[in-house]
């Protein structure tokens, strides 16, 4: 795996972005921020290198995607309440960057949430915000990029506290602050005992978790070639998928 230096953060404006791009700089990366408002940006995220680029807009990314090592996907469709938000933006926008990247393979951090195989949770009525959430985690498995997969729990709604706990099988519920979040963003991206997993996490009180490697180290991988996180259930089964999902997984594997 390359070494990494620039990192292109998608939704480095939003809320949980801001800390990303602060960590990824702390780390001695360079941060580089994906915007489609390059003024506010600037504004947002002073000093911060900014690339112009819609999710929603595939053909805008091309620039965005260019000379990055990684990625960190932060984004979401918080604010739009229109039905079809999760899949034009959680789900397209990673397929739009996907696409964009073409046969290269820079290391990918996806945020997702946890509970995502909960198809009954009440986070699944209306967008089908967890369906396509998930769907967006099964384009990143089958893109052929080293990945890692984060699913945290509520954001910055639990005790305070940089203790980091991970989980797997997205049976746990529990809370994690957005600073603690960015951290294990990053640390992610830099630790290849992160690549091929996915895991729920979330923090607390006790002593701060610092030793990143021995903590993904513990984490078992997803089967290779599997579009499902180790543990999951299997309740989006494909067949009955719509064919636009199947065709855009299919056109992935086959690049």
């Amino acid at each position: 795996m390359t070494a990494i230096n620039r990192v292109l953060i998608a939704g480095a404006t939003g809320r949980t972005g801001r800390y990303v791009v602060e960590e990824a700089a702390a780390r001695g990366l360079t941060p580089v921020a994906l915007a489609r408002d390059a003024d506010r940006a600037r504004a947002t995220l002073p000093g911060t290198e900014i690339v112009t680029g819609d999710l929603t807009d595939p053909g805008s990314l091309a620039d965005a995607v260019r000379n990055v090592d990684g990625i960190v996907f932060v984004h979401g469709s918080d604010g739009d309440s229109r039905p079809d938000s999760f899949e034009r933006i959680d789900y397209g926008g990673v397929l739009g960057v996907l696409r964009a990247l073409g046969d290269r393979h820079p290391r990918i951090v996806l945020m997702t949430t946890f509970f995502i195989t909960h198809r009954d949770h009440f986070f699944n009525e209306g967008g089908h915000a967890l369906d396509w959430k998930r769907r967006s985690e099964r384009l990143v498995r089958a893109s052929g990029a080293p990945y890692t997969i984060v699913r945290p729990g509520w954001l910055d709604t639990g005790p305070a506290g940089e203790h980091v706990d991970v989980e797997q099988g997205d049976a746990v519920e529990g809370a994690i602050s957005r600073s603690v979040l960015a951290r294990v963003l990053v640390e992610a991206l830099l630790h290849v005992d992160a690549v091929g997993k996915t895991f729920e996490v979330f923090s607390g009180p006790g002593a701060p978790t610092t030793d990143f490697g021995t903590l993904f180290a513990g984490l078992r991988p997803d089967a290779p070639g599997a579009l499902d996180a180790v543990d999951d259930d299997a309740n989006l089964p494909q067949p009955d998928e719509p064919r636009r999902v199947t065709t855009d997984l299919a056109a992935l594997r086959t690049r």
